[in-house]
């Protein structure tokens, strides 16, 4: 019998299923660290535990305790006995930095992670969370008033140059417009915009994420090619665009609510106009371990956990289009097993 290198608990058999079972605790040591506040407590200085206890409102020894656990896997530094640092892997944590990582650790391992605790329910069930979640117990959602804008800062917040390769896996010199559907901050349609000059774009998505949006827009270039609007596309779609672009937003609806924002793009879409959906493409068959596959898989937990979405194959891709009016005219891959899928509309 082998022991788990975590440490944690007796010797055991199977030590590697054992470990893939206790993998929560780095997840929850850093959502730990993120909701304390510790890496804008030390900044660029060394501070002591007892500063630090003061600052995030911690138990002093408690908080010792978290620190050398951090700092056992590079967040933290303990330079003198309870004297701590910040790690340059660890500044992402902070919250004043370019590109923190606090928003999507504290989404991921806190927000989102509460979802989790109740897959075998979901699984149970075919429901989400929020349909088997005892209504007693409010969601972490629920309870914390960021939630929304945490969840804005984490979708389509990225730079726009980390889209270019699906700005250049598609042949836009045949669009004028181009509409990207629930484009969150907008670096995809930032992309496609900043490689194709002679297009003029659209941002569609929520009032909430579209004034979110603005102050990033007002930097760019592009902006004066780029509309700003407000839809919910379970009701309309703007019409306007020959292009119209879904982005990893089919993955987190059910069927019936994806072929109703389908049907609403098929409704504006010109004749010859394209939709471009942009997802993972999940395989026909899985019939052995592939780390490869992992995250996607897992990101169809996810989806049926948090929204009762999910991923999907590209048979089953092509039968949610042709529900909606559309015929699938071809896949283009990406890379990492996403692909754009680009629709027409069907002749009726």
């Amino acid at each position: 019998m082998a022991q788990s290198d975590s440490g944690i608990g007796n010797v055991t058999p199977n030590a590697e299923l054992v470990q893939m079972a206790m993998s929560y605790s780095r997840s929850y040591m850093l959502c730990a660290a993120a909701r304390l506040g510790i890496a804008d407590a030390l900044g660029d200085e060394v501070r002591s535990v007892d500063h630090l206890a003061e600052t995030c409102q911690a138990d002093v020894d408690a908080l010792y305790r978290l620190l050398r656990a951090l700092a056992s896997i590079g967040i933290t530094e303990e330079t003198t006995p309870k004297h701590f640092r910040l790690t340059p892997f660890g500044r992402p944590l902070r919250r004043d930095v370019a590109q923190s990582a606090w928003p999507a650790v504290v989404f991921w391992a806190d927000l989102l992670a509460d979802n989790w605790s109740l897959l075998t329910d979901c699984i149970r069930t075919g429901k989400p969370a929020s349909q088997v979640r005892d209504p007693n117990v409010p969601s972490r959602w629920s309870q914390d008033p960021e939630a929304d804008s945490i969840f804005r800062a984490v979708m389509g917040t990225a730079p726009a140059e980390d889209y270019a390769p699906i700005a250049r896996a598609w042949d836009f010199s045949r669009a004028n417009v181009v509409a990207d559907l629930g484009g969150g901050g907008g670096a995809l349609i930032l992309a496609v915009l900043g490689l194709h000059p002679y297009l003029r774009g659209m941002l569609v998505d929520l009032e909430a994420s579209v004034e979110a949006a603005k102050a990033r827009f007002a930097d760019e270039e592009v902006s004066s090619r780029c509309k700003l609007l407000a839809a919910d596309l379970t009701q309309s779609v703007p019409a306007g665009a020959d292009v119209y672009m879904l982005k990893h937003v089919l993955h987190g609806r059910r069927d019936a609510e994806a072929i109703t924002i389908l049907k609403n793009c098929r409704a504006v879409i010109p004749a010859n106009g394209s939709l471009l959906v942009i997802e993972f493409i999940l395989p026909p068959l899985i019939s052995q371990a592939d780390p490869h596959l992992e995250g996607h898989l897992m990101s169809d937990l996810n989806m049926l956990a948090v929204t009762g979405g999910r991923e999907r194959s590209e048979h089953e891709w092509r039968t949610l289009l042709e529900a909606a009016g559309f015929r699938l005219a071809g896949v283009f891959p990406v890379g990492n097993d996403v692909g754009i899928l680009e629709a027409k509309p069907a002749q009726a």
